[in-house]
């Protein structure tokens, strides 16, 4: 079938973080990270993998940079790190480090690409988390500054911002099961890590402004979430992840309020004086979408299990059947394009005229397909023509990201999984692009 017609204007793109790509972490006064410490444990990330080269986008930028110029795409979303700009996360500013983002956001632009810039995807810096990571609330501040430090060198040229991505995973991998960096086990005594990432966002939304930038969002995780059942157990359960999932993260920036008065007491410090920052308005509101999640009250069992390529441990208020019925990828994820159908339907019925215009930050799948990869080609197919749905179902949708330009690090799961449009081999470097990557090419052609 022809490809559907997007709206004029529509934005196409793709994604990457800088952990998972750049390598180079002992290069050019680049201070540690809460994830060099993480993967440097034994049994944390599969294989003992590490970023420690990564792909080796530091050095081969004008390589990759020159892929999306042949892709077509209108603009590259990518984070900054933020211990390669502040070794410390505070204090005097590593220049070369900068000067690396300079040079990017240069190349992009005479290739006339739109650099779209994340400025935390997850990269801490250790010294922050030595002295409370995001459960310290001046976490929120210091983030501040450094966001601030960033615009300074390249609000004239980045044409979008979103200061955080999905700190619904930082919060509940990361500190609530410790299957992420930095590896905290609190369970619900992770709440403040959400509280303390929100109040970040929003002190960066001013410091951004403040510092000439403009076109401001935030990139959040979500997923429309079933019941396992019909009964009150499954149902509450599915409420309870839910609201813990989408709700939290997404209510408090758009409408400056937390779900409930419950989650609202649970949270630390002046909470209402912090939601007037961090409901600061945005030009618009990131959604990165992979699957369903599927969820019932605990059964008992004393079995982990695996969420998104991580292990959660037992003793979570739920259980996470597999969901059947459909095609999987490598990883395991089921493949449910009308997922995302699903999930903006209820972020549009949730918070209607607060919910801005929408960018799909990140979209797509792991297939171990070295060149012939029609199943990745059938997915992004399947989720386009979803999308296309919700357009014509009044849904504003401006852009779609591809996860990702290149195969990279996978976090937990190392290099085991592959979401690239371009596949890379570890050993050289050399990059291939797949069939999927052409099959983008033509389909950015088709809009024209």
């Amino acid at each position: 079938m022809s490809p559907p017609q997007f709206p004029e204007g529509f934005l196409w793109g793709v994604s990457s973080s800088a952990y998972q790509i750049e390598g180079a972490v002992d290069a050019d006064g680049r201070g540690p990270s809460t994830w060099d410490t993480f993967a440097a444990l034994p049994g944390k990330v599969a294989g003992g993998d590490t970023g420690r080269h990564a792909t080796d986008h530091y050095h081969r930028y004008t390589d990759d940079v020159a892929l999306m110029a042949e892709l077509g795409v209108g603009a590259y979303r990518f984070s900054v790190s933020w211990p390669r700009v502040l070794p410390t996360g505070r204090g005097e500013v590593n220049t070369r480090g900068l000067d690396f983002y300079d040079r990017l956001v240069d190349e992009l632009c005479a290739k006339g690409i739109a650099p779209a810039v994340t400025l935390y995807h997850w990269d801490t810096p250790q010294a922050i988390e030595d002295d409370g990571g995001w459960l310290a609330r001046d976490t929120a501040f210091r983030f501040a500054d450094y966001a601030a430090v960033v615009a300074a060198r390249l609000s004239d040229r980045v044409r979008m911002w979103m200061p955080l991505n999905e700190p619904m995973v930082v919060t509940l991998f990361g500190y609530a099961v410790g299957a992420h960096a930095p590896g905290r086990e609190l369970m619900f005594g992770a709440l403040p890590v959400a509280h303390h990432q929100l109040l970040a966002h929003g002190l960066a939304v001013g410091a951004l402004r403040a510092n000439g930038a403009g076109n401001i969002g935030i990139a959040n995780h979500h997923v429309p979430v079933w019941p396992a059942s019909g009964s009150a157990a499954d149902r509450g359960a599915a409420d309870l992840y839910d609201t813990l999932v989408n709700d939290m993260f997404a209510a408090p920036v758009l409408t400056g309020r937390y779900p409930s008065d419950d989650l609202a007491a649970a949270m630390p410090g002046p909470v209402a004086e912090d939601l007037e920052i961090i409901s600061a308005p945005l030009d618009w509101y990131g959604v990165n979408y992979y699957l369903p999640s599927l969820v019932g009250a605990p059964t008992g069992a004393e079995e982990a299990t695996v969420i998104d390529g991580a292990v959660m441990p037992p003793g979570l208020p739920f259980d996470f059947p597999a969901i059947d019925g459909y095609p999987v990828t490598d990883f395991g994820w089921p493949v449910v394009p009308d997922g995302l159908r699903q999930t903006l339907a209820m972020l549009a019925e949730r918070y209607g005229d607060h919910l801005p215009p929408i960018h799909i930050t990140e979209s797509g799948c792991a297939y171990h397909d070295e060149v012939h990869d029609q199943r990745r080609v059938d997915y992004l197919d399947g989720h386009l023509r979803a999308l296309h749905q919700s357009i014509a179902e009044g849904i504003d949708v401006r852009g779609y990201f591809v996860w990702s330009i290149v195969d990279n690090f996978e976090w937990a799961a190392g290099y085991s999984q592959r979401f690239g449009l371009v596949h890379v081999d570890y050993d050289t470097f050399a990059r291939t692009k797949k069939d999927s990557f052409h099959w983008y090419r033509d389909l950015i052609r088709a809009q024209r």
